[in-house]
Parts: structure tokens; sequence; C-alpha cells
């Protein structure tokens, strides 16, 4: 594993994502082609904690997974040696499970294992931990295309 860490200049070079739905903030570590962990700050200024759910802000299950998904993206277009971004697609989403909330203030190290990759599919393992405490995981599928508008 690589310890080199690979700030959000570089992730901007990797995903076409932005605010405020780029969900990837860091990338700790990775080993090419193998496995990424990556990180996600979650903070009250997110703005989909005004309305999920007042009073009690909880981090939606669906952008756990992508977060997880857009660390896989990272992977891969590392691996590839993409230098321009790329646009990851869900293919598939399996074995999911959710064990435990995800509120402001936490950190999220998003660990994403490449299982297979054929071409530009690619099928990832992920888990998503917060204080050393697994929170989620999946299996997933995605394909990797030219992103035009980046170019």
């Amino acid at each position: 594993m690589s310890k080199e860490v690979i700030d959000i200049k570089s992730i901007f070079s990797k995903l076409p994502h932005r605010y405020p739905f780029l969900l990837v903030d860091r990338i700790l570590d990775y080993e090419p082609g193998v496995s990424i962990t990556g990180l996600k700050n979650v903070t009250i200024n997110e703005p989909f904690f005004q309305g999920h759910f007042p009073g009690e802000p909880v981090m939606p299950g669906v952008l756990i997974l992508e977060s997880m998904a857009q660390t896989g993206g990272i992977l891969s277009m590392m691996a590839i040696g993409r230098d321009k971004p790329g646009i990851v697609y869900f293919m598939s989403i399996d074995k999911v499970k959710f064990r435990k909330v995800v509120t402001p203030g936490d950190s999220v190290h998003v660990k994403m294992t490449v299982l297979k990759q054929r071409r530009n599919v690619w099928s990832y393992k992920g888990e998503a931990y917060v204080d050393d405490v697994l929170v989620c995981e999946a299996e997933m599928k995605a394909m990797i295309v030219d992103d035009k508008a980046a170019e």
C-alpha cells in the first residue's frame, strides 16, 4: 500500500463530480489496481442534512454508497492511468448492509477492494468505517466511460 495522500486537486482530475455531490475528500492510501482507502469528512453543513432529518441529522445510506462508488472510481482511474476525469456508472449494487448511522462530525473511511476487472467493467467490495466500526458494506459493479464534457 502506498501511504501517499491524494488531495482534493488530484481527486478533481480523476472524477467529474463537484460540490455538492463530490463525496470523497482525500485518498489516504492505495495499491494500484487492488485497493484504496478514501476519506469523507461529514459536517453539519452538508445540504442533505436540512431534510434528513431535521433535529436528528443522519447521512443518507445512498450517499454512503455513492462515496464508496466514487472512491472505487478513483481507484479505477488511477489503475488505468487516466489524467482526465471519467464517468463511473453503477451497474449493480449487491449485499448492502447498513450497520450504524453516520452523523455530522464523523470521518468515514471508505475501503474499496477490486474483486474483478474486465475491460472497462470493475467489481468492488466496499466497506465504510467510522472510528474503526463498520457502518456500511456492499459489493458493486461499475462501468468506466469517457466524459466528453471534461475534455
